[in-house]
């Protein structure tokens, strides 16, 4: 899965790292995507390039009954550690599936004049697809990276790489990206 470009101004987009998405029966072993999430946030950070870590707090309103009496522990929207959260990197916190609704991610990647949004994290078929969503309808250039994400249903995540995905930007894997970064 190569990568066609390397923008100018790419950013990489983390989605829903958090202790308490991590701690969910999902279809690829969380530490596997939490590694390589870490290594991707490394490297775009060594390039000088932003890192926006976001975390989920809080749900659409509307039908509530699809979740029950969840009651989230305390530290849930902790991001993970492994992300080795840095003073320079971008923290958001999205109220709803997509980082862009009500977070202020579109105003702060207009101020750093950002075209490319690199996206990985949890859930494929959630919070990463209205994510790439919301940003192919910002007109940004959207990289995906496959191997960088998962879903708690194997079938959703292979829906989404396979029929949404290649509609909103490029399918790469891990390996591609850091390539790229590498020799630039």
């Amino acid at each position: 899965m190569p990568l066609s470009q390397l923008d100018k101004q790419p950013v990489l987009i983390v989605i829903d790292l958090q202790k308490g998405n991590v701690s969910l029966p999902m279809a690829r072993p969380t530490k596997e995507i939490t590694d390589r999430s870490a290594s991707l946030a490394r490297a775009f950070r060594h390039r000088g390039f932003p890192v926006v870590l976001v975390n989920v707090a809080g749900g659409a309103p509307g039908r509530t009954d699809t979740m029950g009496n969840f009651d989230p522990p305390a530290d849930w929207a902790e991001l993970v550690e492994e992300l080795s959260q840095h003073t320079n990197d971008h923290v958001i916190t999205k109220p709803r599936w997509g980082a862009f609704y009500d977070s202020g991610l579109e105003q702060l990647l207009k101020r750093l004049c950002v075209t490319q949004v690199f996206l990985c994290g949890i859930a494929t078929s959630i919070g990463a697809e209205s994510t790439a969503r919301q940003a192919h309808e910002h007109s940004y250039h959207v990289v995906l990276v496959e191997d960088a994400m998962t879903d708690p249903a194997s079938e959703a995540h292979h829906h989404s790489v396979r029929n949404i995905f290649p509609r909103l930007g490029e399918v790469t894997d891990t390996a591609a990206v850091l390539a790229a970064l590498n020799a630039g």
